[in-house]
């Protein structure tokens, strides 16, 4: 069995390793591979490993031995798993493994947009509070999050963890899913539709799925439903925002701040508008990157490697996204 990794570097880094896979064949791993560079190296493998790299029927038709594509991420849409279906190759993903790490980020981004506590530092460093004739100031309104409410779009693991994040900190929870499963135990919490959400939430975090039905979710028309003092995380997909829309309202002051881990196109391009919006922090899609997180989502993709080189696949995703 030949086992090649496409674009291993976001996930070892310089700390981890991908060594363990070679005990299930012949191991060939890759920092990373550009779109040509994929279907070259696929040509002999039975296994392919990867994280954005994306394998299309092209891809998949000049890889005649192809049996399994480990995704090492949780959302696989850089896979064509209908194509895959057809041509009998078994496509797995993580499903859970960087909960709490994206959770701790969307809180991360919130409470920046809140207390702006770079800012306020780098502003003591430079001088201003020595200079200060009082002993506090403040360069930015300051946000409490308690009586406040989060709307969380998609309530699934990580979904629920942040309405629990939410919920510590005194904050109701409304939440839009499709399933609405078993609510949550805690207090406030209520389903609504979108449209209600985001008409009723004084923040708004992401954590669905980018699919057909999902993709650009956040346009003119619901950010037009958020209150001026509302705020948008986004940690899950880039595609469920129209960017213009949004680098539009916070112009306006349409919305009050947004707090971004991911973009439509990645890495960022120099001129995507949300660069040059206010009130805009945008981190590199770091939020599943702790090292914690990283060594989780490597383990289970070794599993899920080991689990297809014994015949008994696990995490099999049936369906495109």
């Amino acid at each position: 069995m030949r086992i090649v990794v496409l674009d291993g570097h976001a996930l070892v880094g310089g700390e981890l390793s991908w060594d363990a896979l070679a005990r299930f064949g012949e191991l060939e791993t890759f920092d990373r591979s550009t779109p040509e560079e994929v279907v070259t190296r696929s040509r002999r493998a039975t296994v392919l490993v990867t994280n954005k790299a994306r394998i299309t029927a092209s891809v998949m038709d000049h890889a005649p031995e192809l049996g399994f594509v480990a995704v090492t991420a949780t959302g696989f849409d850089c896979v064509d798993v209908d194509a895959a279906k057809k041509r009998g190759v078994v496509v797995s993903n993580v499903p859970e493994y960087s909960t709490e790490s994206v959770a701790q980020l969307v809180f991360a981004l919130l409470l920046e947009l809140c207390h702006h506590v770079q800012r306020h530092s780098d502003a003591v460093h430079a001088g201003t509070w020595s200079a200060s004739a009082d002993f506090s100031f403040s360069m930015t309104p300051l946000i409490e999050l308690a009586g406040k409410t989060m709307g969380i779009v998609g309530f699934g693991r990580i979904g629920r963890s942040v309405g629990e994040l939410a919920h510590a900190f005194g904050m109701g929870v409304v939440a839009s899913s499709p399933s609405r499963s078993k609510a949550p135990l805690y207090a406030p919490f209520e389903w609504m539709d979108l449209d209600a959400l985001f008409s009723k939430a004084d923040v708004v975090s992401l954590h669905c799925p980018l699919n057909a039905g999902t993709a650009g979710l956040v346009n003119r028309a619901r950010l037009g439903r958020l209150k001026p003092s509302a705020m948008l995380i986004n940690a899950a997909r880039g595609g469920l925002v129209i960017e213009a829309d949004l680098a539009d309202a916070l112009t306006r002051g349409a919305l009050a701040g947004a707090g971004l881990d991911v973009v439509s196109v990645e890495p960022i391009r120099a001129d995507n508008p949300l660069l040059g919006a206010p009130r805009c922090l945008i981190t590199p899609h770091f939020g599943w990157a702790t090292r914690e997180a990283r060594q989780r989502l490597l383990d289970r993709t070794i599993a899920n490697v080991e689990a297809f080189a014994n015949g008994r696949p696990i995490h099999v995703v049936s369906a495109s996204r």
